[in-house]
């Protein structure tokens, strides 16, 4: 009998080891890891480097509260703001509190223009964490079920409604913040049109608003770019970031610009956030990105995966499309695809699906050409083989 709660539809296969983009479960089995561990694994698994850093790290110093200076903290940040072109960082523990930490950013923003409830514009498909904050600002319906009351202050948009933004903002006075991931995860791996986010840094610049970057999946080198939005060649006031930061250590970090970099000392916290040992994962993982160049190889890597699956299904029955930048795919189908995650499984595979329908592809940034070939060898039987049951 389990004492876990029961919280997650888990699959029937339990990871021993792995090295690179590959797994192996207790049985031996080998499989190509096109999860990572939902884009977290980005420098692969059990990087040498990486090993190396945190086995040091952790025989001198694992934690320490933020009472005191955290000298790889401003390595880390360092690293961050060069990369983003903002100015300060806070640090805490996953993308959740990243996103809490940009929420409270925004009212505090409110409340000094003299806003009592300040409303901050999100999309009808976004995810932005389970908390009662951050799922209130979430439009999925199957992840809100069951948790009302919401928080008051989240106003809801389409996507692809630039001009619903604009009419939102110029007739509620209240709005302070626009908060959008600039490729959407959970909502489909659907990529934000670039006009559109440059529509919002001119709306937000026009109006004194915060435009605030979700980045907690598609940041960290993983749409071929440092961060995503940079596609757009636009800067935001506010970024959030966790998942691949560390390598598979729990980090989350807020990148704010001048203007939003407005808490004082008590205005928030985190006691593990920023933590030794967090930081010397975090540092370690950003040198190996920009040593093996890995923001580069997911551009190239990413196109030709791209490529190569939309050859080897194209025209194929309940293949709707193939979406997404860098190494955050997605293939839509015309179906739920849930139940392919076990024919993967069978066929040394693991990916997910989000949005129900979409198979969602996130193998580390140092996956190779020849794996990438590899992948696309295993994953086209596998969708084949679904999509020639019995639509449901």
């Amino acid at each position: 009998m389990s004492h876990l709660m029961k919280n997650y539809g888990r699959l029937p296969v339990s990871f021993d080891h792995g090295q690179g983009v590959w797994l192996w479960d207790k049985e031996g089995h080998k499989y190509l890891d096109a999860l990572a561990g939902i884009a977290v694994n980005s420098v692969g698994h059990a990087h040498p480097r990486l090993v190396r850093a945190i086995a040091d790290q952790a025989s001198k110093l694992i934690h320490c509260s933020n009472y005191f200076n955290i000298d790889l903290q401003e390595q880390v940040a360092e690293k961050l703001v060069e990369h983003s072109g903002l100015e300060a960082v806070f640090f805490c523990n996953s993308g959740l509190e990243a996103n809490e930490c940009a929420i409270k950013i925004a009212r505090k923003f409110g409340h000094a223009k003299g806003i009592e409830v300040p409303n901050i514009i999100v999309l009808k498909h976004a995810f932005h964490g389970r908390s009662i904050a951050t799922l209130s600002a979430t439009g999925n319906p199957s992840v809100r079920a069951d948790f009302s009351p919401y928080t008051e202050g989240f106003i809801f948009v389409d996507e692809s409604d630039l001009d619903g933004i604009r009419k939102i903002v110029e007739e509620n006075k209240n709005v302070v913040a626009i908060f959008f991931e600039p490729i959407l995860g959970e909502g489909g791996v659907v990529p934000i049109d670039l006009s559109v986010i440059k529509g919002i840094r001119e709306i937000c610049d026009e109006h004194d608003l915060l435009m605030m970057c979700d980045e907690v999946q598609c940041g960290m080198g993983r749409s071929g770019k440092w961060f995503a939005h940079q596609w757009a060649e636009i800067k935001p006031d506010v970024i959030t970031m966790a998942k691949g930061l560390a390598g598979g250590v729990p980090v989350g970090a807020v990148i704010v610009s001048e203007k939003a970099n407005i808490f004082k000392p008590g205005n928030h916290g985190s006691t593990f956030g920023g933590n030794p040992l967090a930081m010397r994962a975090a540092l370690e993982t950003l040198s190996i990105i920009e040593d093996e160049k890995l923001v580069e190889n997911a551009l190239e890597v990413g196109k030709k995966l791209k490529k190569a699956l939309s050859k080897s299904l194209n025209g194929f029955p309940g293949v709707r499309g193939i979406r997404g930048k860098g190494l955050m795919l997605g293939i839509v189908l015309d179906r739920d695809a849930h139940d392919i995650l076990e024919l993967g499984l069978k066929a040394g595979l693991t990916f997910s699906v989000t949005a129900g329908n979409v198979i969602r592809l996130v193998p580390a940034l140092i996956i190779t050409e020849a794996e990438a070939d590899e992948l696309v060898k295993r994953i086209t039987p596998v969708i084949r083989s679904f999509l020639a049951q019995p639509k449901i």
